[in-house]
C-alpha cells in the first residue's frame, strides 16, 4: 500500500511527577486523538527519565465507548493486541524508547482512540509522564488490556509512558509539529473536551480538502521554555529531534512567554530569545520545513509573570514586534492581537482570561486558531 509513516499525535516527555509509586501488575489505560487518519498504527513508548527499565506484559489498541476521550470502556470487540518485536511482552530501557510492530486499523482524521498497556513484574514507577494530558487516564489491577470494562478503575489526570502514534497515511500527507508552552498544552482548556488551540485549529484544517492530509503533532509542555530546562528539556536542546519526524513539512513556534517570565525583569532574555528564533528558523530551512511563528500573548495582573516595573511586559512587546516585522519566519499568526484588550493591550480580553491572567479558556482558544490561516498548510514546499 503507497504511503508513507506519519505522527498524528504526540506527547512530549516530561519527567512524571511526584515521584510515583510502584505501578507493578497494572493496566494503565489512555486515551489520545489522531489527528490525520491512516491504514495502519504503531506506537511509541518512552522511558525517558527513567533510571530503570520498564517492564510491559501486553498492549492493545482499541476504541473507546461512544468515541469520547477519557471513558475508560472500550467499544465491545474493538481490542487489538499490539506487538514488539513479534512479542506481547517488551522492555522499554531506562532513558529509552520503543516503537511497536504496525497493527492494521483503520484509523480516521480527528478519532479519539484507546490504548491499554499492562505493567508486569516491578516494580514498575512512572519517571516518563506527561502531566497536562487533559484527558483522564485509567489504572486497574492486573492485566485488563482486552477488557471492554475495567475492574476498579482509579482515574489519574496524566498521560504516561506513550508518546506517539504514527500512522500509514497517504503519500501527499504531511505533519506541522507545534512548540509551545501550557498555552498549547491546553490549561485552561475543558478535560476530555479536545479544545485546546490546536485541536480546533484541527477541525478546521479538516473540512477544507486542500488542508485535511495535514497533522498537527504537539510537541509542547506547560513549564517548558525556548532557552533553558524547564518542566523537560529547551527547544534549543530538542529542536534537532522534532525536525527529524517523519514527514514534517512546517513548524509552528508559539513559545517564549514562560522565558521572559522566569527570567529577572532585568535579564537580557529579548536578544537570547531573538536569536534563539533566528536560529531554529536557519535550521529548520536548511532541512526544508518552512517556520511560522505567533506572536506572544499577554499576561498583565498574573501574579508571577507581571512585575510592577513592566519591564517582562516591555520584553514582550520587543519579542513581538520583531517576530512581527523581522521577515524571518515564513509567515507569522498574531496571536496577540486575536486576544487582547483593546482597552488594555497588556492584558488578556476577559472574554478569554482562565482566571489567571495569563492562560485562555475555550473562547480564547478558539480565537487562536481562528487567527491562523489554514491556508498556510496547502503547500508542503519550503
Amino acid at each position: 500500500m503507497e504511503g508513507h509513516w506519519l505522527p498524528s499525535w504526540a506527547s512530549l516527555p516530561q519527567p512524571a511527577e511526584p515521584p510515583d509509586r510502584d505501578r507493578s501488575d497494572r493496566t494503565l489505560r489512555q486515551t489520545i486523538r489522531a489527528s490525520i487518519g491512516g491504514g495502519r498504527l504503531r506506537l511509541r513508548l518512552s522511558n525517558t527519565f527513567g533510571a530503570a527499565g520498564v517492564d510491559i506484559g501486553a498492549i492493545s489498541v482499541g476504541r473507546p465507548a461512544g468515541g469520547r476521550a477519557g471513558v475508560s470502556a472500550l467499544e465491545p470487540g474493538t481490542a487489538r493486541p499490539v506487538t514488539v518485536a513479534g512479542r506481547s511482552s517488551a522492555c522499554i530501557p531506562a532513558g529509552g524508547h520503543l516503537l511497536t510492530d504496525p497493527v492494521d486499523v483503520a484509523v480516521g482524521a480527528g478519532e479519539v482512540l484507546t490504548v491499554s498497556i499492562h505493567l508486569a513484574g516491578g516494580p514498575n514507577r512512572f519517571a516518563t509522564g506527561h502531566p497536562a494530558s487533559r484527558t483522564t487516564s485509567y489504572l486497574a489491577a492486573g492485566n485488563q488490556v482486552g477488557a471492554a470494562e475495567l475492574s476498579g478503575a482509579a482515574p489519574v489526570e496524566h498521560w504516561y509512558v506513550l508518546s506517539g502514534l504514527e500512522l500509514w497515511s497517504a503519500p501527499a500527507s504531511r505533519a506541522a509539529v507545534l512548540l509551545g508552552d501550557s498555552l498549547t498544552d491546553g490549561r485552561g482548556s475543558t478535560t476530555n473536551g479536545n479544545n485546546r488551540w490546536f485541536d480546533r485549529l484541527l477541525d478546521r484544517l479538516q473540512t477544507d480538502p486542500t488542508t485535511a492530509q495535514v497533522a498537527l503533532v504537539n510537541q509542547s509542555a506547560g513549564g517548558n521554555r525556548v532557552l533553558r530546562d524547564g518542566v523537560g528539556p529547551s527547544v534549543l536542546r530538542r529542536v534537532e529531534e522534532v525536525l527529524g519526524l517523519p514527514g514534517v513539512a512546517w513548524l509552528f513556534i508559539f513559545h517564549g512567554v514562560n522565558d521572559i517570565g522566569t527570567a529577572e525583569p532585568d535579564a537580557p532574555v529579548t536578544g537570547e530569545l531573538i536569536r534563539a528564533y533566528a536560529g531554529i528558523i536557519d535550521r529548520a530551512h536548511a532541512v526544508g520545513v518552512r517556520v511560522y511563528g505567533a506572536t506572544l500573548t499577554p499576561f498583565g495582573g498574573n501574579d508571577d509573570y507581571d512585575d510592577p516595573a513592566g519591564a517582562r511586559a516591555a520584553a514582550r512587546r520587543v519579542v513581538n514586534d520583531w517576530i512581527r516585522t523581522a521577515g524571518l519566519f515564513d509567515a507569522v499568526s498574531d496571536f496577540d492581537r486575536a486576544v487582547c484588550d483593546p482597552g488594555r493591550p497588556g492584558r488578556l480580553r476577559p472574554a478569554f482570561d482562565a482566571g489567571d491572567h495569563l492562560h485562555l479558556n475555550p473562547a480564547g482558544y478558539q480565537a487562536l486558531a481562528d487567527a491562523v490561516a489554514p491556508s498556510l498548510f496547502r503547500s508542503a514546499r519550503p
